[in-house]
């Protein structure tokens, strides 16, 4: 079975979603093949942070600055729950562009890791608190994950896979899909669509509904 994610590194949920559903996988002692897609949510952030995540989300959705906090720290509950001390509130928002082309990269040339650095890229971004825009903190989480340093610098310092990173948000988009975590389980000629997060609870149904037959060419929402 292969999965397909839909992630941004500015998103959490994108977090919390791949962390469930593997864990769900886990479980059912499922052989999946991974692959990462990007939708990044923050064309508009820079290399450093101009607001803080508090300030963004609350422009974003139009919410007072204590309603902003309020549902921040409802996220970072949501996570705690799922073990991942995540510090959203303090997240210094930054492009996750570059981040995501060094996962694009790795997925076309070393798939085997790609879910490990898309992992550690997460546990940067959001458990640190790390500048994932910064080529020197990309460059470690790159070599962490067992990419060859000179390879990395070669994608980050350039613009490789900005094109790749364009076409998934395009295609994404043309599918009418807008926000992230996706997730689309494929076996053989059968697809289902998981958007958004679920309880690893019931990732687990239906990826056993998948698996055995009794959900087909659906979306489970």
């Amino acid at each position: 079975m292969r999965i397909i994610y839909l992630i941004d590194f500015n998103c959490p949920y994108s977090y919390i979603g791949l962390e469930r559903i593997k864990k769900a996988c886990d479980i059912l002692n499922l052989d999946v093949e991974w692959e990462m897609r990007s939708f990044e949510l923050e064309p508009q952030a820079g290399k450093r942070p101009v607001m803080s995540t508090t300030e963004r989300y609350s422009i974003k959705y139009e919410l007072s600055p204590e309603e902003a906090s309020s549902k921040i720290a409802e996220i970072e509950e949501i996570a705690l729950e799922d073990g991942l001390k995540i510090n959203f509130k303090d997240m210094p928002l930054t492009s996750s562009k570059d981040a995501l082309r060094l996962t694009k990269f790795a997925e076309n040339m070393h798939p085997e890791i790609t879910l490990r650095l898309v992992e550690e890229i997460f546990y940067s971004r959001f458990i640190k608190n790390e500048n994932i825009a910064d080529n020197n903190v990309l460059t470690e989480i790159a070599i962490s994950s067992g990419l060859e340093e000179s390879e990395a610098k070669k994608i980050i310092e350039n613009n490789y896979y900005n094109i790749e990173i364009f076409l998934d948000k395009e295609d994404a988009l043309s599918n009418g899909i807008t926000s992230t975590p996706y997730f689309i389980l494929e076996k053989n000629e059968e697809r289902l669509i998981i958007p958004g997060v679920f309880p690893t609870e019931e990732f687990e149904i239906a990826l056993k509904d998948f698996v055995s037959g009794d959900i087909k060419d659906k979306t489970f929402v």
